[in-house]
């Protein structure tokens, strides 16, 4: 029996690997990593540095030709100004080799036995097979899902993406494969702005607050509790903060925790494994986002290790609680 820990891969590479000067919060992640080990007082989370991704792995998903000519640096302008993250760094190859490459750890930790696992960067739902875009550049829930699927006891993979930006490029690559079900939970005006069709999209009008935003997932949530999946992927992204540069929703850091709980919830009752993909978030100011994503990462870290501290951990919070208090979340 695998001793339960919460394995969260991390590595310097994916703020360091993109240019300061981008438009794109590089910060967050050397951000989140040291908040993250400033309220672990429980040491609930194990941190691990990822290999990088084979690209016989990302193969699965994406075109050759697109793989090789981003491998080699001879991707087109046009293609690039498409993704973002410019100004182009040379090490932009190794930081997403290494990102997708924690997606594959996380998922491999599943297959040994862990309940839940997850990497501090990724959830990259807007790259096609053969091109990327919104600063996604090869899609690690896909290529993750086509790895389950190689395994003898998968059958059916959920994605679940609650980024405020719909998983568009997910949706595409899956739109004729029944072993992968597509959810997303998105802002209606948001980007992009010409939605590719998940087997279930909602989209919220611009300033959803919370209250809507969690009964109308506490709705799916309870329609999918009739279906069959053996593997969850959340690509929990927290730009639906009121505070986000790129959100257009009002929800409040509480209610994205419990967002959180009502996921994790429900993955318990259904004893179901999950790979936490981190998405979006892009608050002004980016603390915000860190703290959000402090949130989802020792929420799942205290699901895993049921011996955490009450001072360590965050409270259960009822769907009333959000609604009729603006407390925020205390480490």
């Amino acid at each position: 029996m695998t001793d339960p820990i919460f394995n969260l891969y991390y590595d310097e590479i994916y703020s360091s690997g993109l240019d300061p000067s981008a438009r794109f919060p590089v910060s967050r992640y050397q951000k989140l990593h040291h908040k993250l080990k400033q309220v672990d007082h429980g040491n609930s989370i194990h941190w691990a540095s990822p290999d990088l991704a084979k690209v016989d792995d990302i193969l699965l998903v994406h075109d050759e030709q697109y793989v090789e000519r981003f491998l080699d640096g001879q991707l087109t302008e046009k293609e690039r100004r498409r993704i973002g993250l410019r100004p182009w760094r040379d090490s932009i190859v190794e930081r997403t080799l290494r990102l997708t490459g924690g997606a594959l750890a996380a998922l491999h930790d599943i297959f040994q036995g862990q309940s839940i696992a997850g990497n501090m960067a990724g959830g990259t739902h807007h790259a096609f097979r053969d091109q990327g875009a919104g600063y996604c550049i090869f899609n690690d829930l896909a290529i993750c899902a086509e790895k389950a699927l190689q395994e003898k006891d998968v059958n059916r993979v959920l994605i679940l993406d609650l980024d405020v930006h719909q998983g568009d490029g997910t949706a595409e690559i899956f739109k004729q494969d029944d072993r992968v079900f597509t959810v997303s939970l998105h802002g209606l005006n948001n980007f992009p702005f010409r939605k590719k069709v998940s087997n279930w999209d909602v989209g919220f009008e611009n300033e959803t607050g919370d209250e809507e935003y969690l009964e109308s997932l506490s709705k799916v949530l309870d329609h999918l509790r009739s279906m069959n999946f053996d593997l969850l992927f959340y690509q929990a992204g927290v730009d639906g903060l009121a505070t986000d540069a790129l959100g257009l929703l009002a929800l409040s850091r509480r209610g994205l925790a419990k967002r959180n709980q009502l996921v994790m919830d429900w993955c318990e009752e259904m004893n179901m494994p999950m790979v936490v993909f981190m998405g979006g978030g892009y608050a002004k100011p980016i603390e915000d986002t860190v703290d959000a994503f402090t949130d989802l990462f020792m929420e799942a870290a205290k699901r895993v290790k049921k011996d955490v501290t009450a001072t360590d951990s965050f409270p259960k919070i009822s769907l009333d609680e959000v609604k009729y208090k603006g407390t925020e979340p205390t480490w």
